[in-house]
C-alpha cells in the first residue's frame, strides 16, 4: 500500500495575492493590500513650497506627518473636480507612510497567478515604470501598481524637509 502525501491530496495550490483596487479616470488600478495602512476621506492638506506639482501637500495623521501625491497628476492628467468618492489611500513606502489622492476606491480583490501578465512594451511608454503587472479579473484589465516605484522616495524626502523647516523655523 502506497501512502499517500497530504500535500497530494489537496489538488494544485493556487497563489492568490490581494490587491486594493481603484478608480482614477475612468481605468481601474490595484495595489498590494499588504501596503495599505488605511483608506481615509477627501481632507484639508497642507500645501508645501517647492514640491513637484503631483506632490499635493502633508496632512497630519494622528500625529504622523504624511505627503499626499494626487495619482492622476502624477500620471500626467487633468486634476479632477474632488467629491464624496475621493479618497487618500495611506500606504506603508519603503518604511514610510504617504497619501495617495484617488478618485474612488472599489474593493479588495484576489488575484490568482494565472490572472496575471506583464504589461506590454512599448515605445514612449512614460508611465510604464510604475506598472508591475496586469491581470484580467472579471472581464475587466487591472493595472497593477508598484507602489515603491510610483512614489518617489526622494519626493517624500523634500516633502519630509521643508515641513520640518515649516514646522520648525
Amino acid at each position: 500500500m502506497e501512502s499517500v502525501h497530504a500535500l497530494d491530496l489537496k489538488g494544485p495550490q493556487t497563489h492568490e495575492k490581494q490587491f486594493l483596487t481603484f478608480r482614477l479616470d475612468g481605468q481601474d488600478y490595484g495595489i498590494s493590500i499588504l501596503k495599505i495602512q488605511e483608506i481615509k476621506g477627501w481632507d484639508k492638506i497642507t500645501p508645501i513650497p517647492n514640491s513637484p506639482a503631483y506632490v499635493k501637500g502633508v496632512l497630519n495623521l494622528r500625529g504622523v506627518i504624511v505627503p499626499v501625491i494626487d495619482l492622476r497628476l502624477r500620471f500626467g492628467l487633468k486634476e479632477a473636480v474632488r467629491d464624496i468618492f475621493t479618497v487618500i489611500i495611506v500606504a506603508n513606502v519603503g518604511g514610510r507612510l504617504a497619501g495617495i489622492v484617488v478618485d474612488a476606491v472599489s474593493d479588495v480583490i484576489n488575484v490568482a497567478a494565472d490572472q496575471v501578465c506583464e504589461a506590454p512594451e512599448y515605445e514612449g511608454q512614460q508611465n510604464r515604470e510604475f506598472i508591475k503587472e496586469l491581470a484580467q479579473v472579471d472581464g475587466k484589465l487591472l493595472v497593477l501598481l508598484d507602489l515603491d516605484r510610483l512614489v518617489n522616495p526622494d519626493s517624500l524626502d523634500k516633502t519630509t524637509a521643508a515641513t520640518s523647516v515649516a514646522v520648525n523655523g
